[in-house]
């Protein structure tokens, strides 16, 4: 099994990293969404990078104190961004 790294600076980096990480998974949106007790929109407004209140807050911690936020998941057909 592949394993991915992305760097995560802006709300679109998270999204992408997420629907990376669904996709290697072999999830839906809304496989995902029913897992995780949300609807099949949230899923999508997170993967495009919208209604992200609190990760835009996240982000600007992270650039203000120098954090670096990553993510990381595993799998074999992975889609590279």
């Amino acid at each position: 099994m592949v394993a991915y790294t992305a760097r995560l600076r802006s709300p679109a980096d998270v999204g992408l990293a997420v629907q990376q990480a669904r996709l290697a998974r072999g999830l839906s949106q809304t496989e995902l969404a029913q897992e995780l007790g949300v609807t099949q929109s949230a899923i999508s407004e997170i993967e495009t990078g919208s209604g992200t209140i609190y990760l835009r807050r996240l982000l600007g911690i992270a650039r203000a104190t120098g954090l670096e936020l990553t993510a990381t998941w595993e799998g074999e057909d992975a889609p590279r961004g």
